[in-house]
């Protein structure tokens, strides 16, 4: 079997800020951006890959029993983090507007292991609502 990731979910306390910082300081372009803003989608995705997406999902949402997967809350599975491979280019401009835009690199890596094998760098961040951020790239 070959499988592809198609989507993460992250509770965040205000899609629109996460939207915001997942637009510009990370780089990834919205997903029924307009939609959220006119009210016509309940919360807003960004694009990580042709195929993958994540989910900004309001906390709000987690307060009863999910129609869709038929969970309750956020089914205490809190995420540790996740991992977006870019190439060298686009890890050195993310650097920059991390920089820019005041938001810490919380740890770094080398020669870690990966779905595409060793990573020569790795960095670490935060979204704003504490979800933990990597982002690598290979050679």
């Amino acid at each position: 079997m070959e499988a592809r990731l198609d989507h993460l979910v992250c509770w965040v306390a205000d899609p629109a800020a996460s939207l915001r910082f997942y637009e510009r300081v990370v780089g990834l372009p919205g997903v029924r951006a307009e939609e959220f803003r006119e009210g016509r989608a309940g919360f807003p995705s960004v694009r990580v890959a042709s195929e993958t997406i994540l989910d900004l999902m309001p906390y709000e949402s987690a307060r009863g029993v999910d129609e869709g997967t038929g969970v309750r809350g956020t089914a205490g599975h809190p995420l540790n983090h996740f991992c977006l491979a870019v190439n060298r280019e686009d890890f050195d401009a993310l650097q920059v507007r991390l920089k820019q835009n005041e938001v810490e690199v919380t740890g770094t890596g080398t020669n870690s292991f990966g779905a595409r094998g060793i990573a020569p760098e790795a960095i670490y961040f935060a979204d704003p609502d504490g979800n933990v951020i990597e982002v690598r790239y290979y050679e």
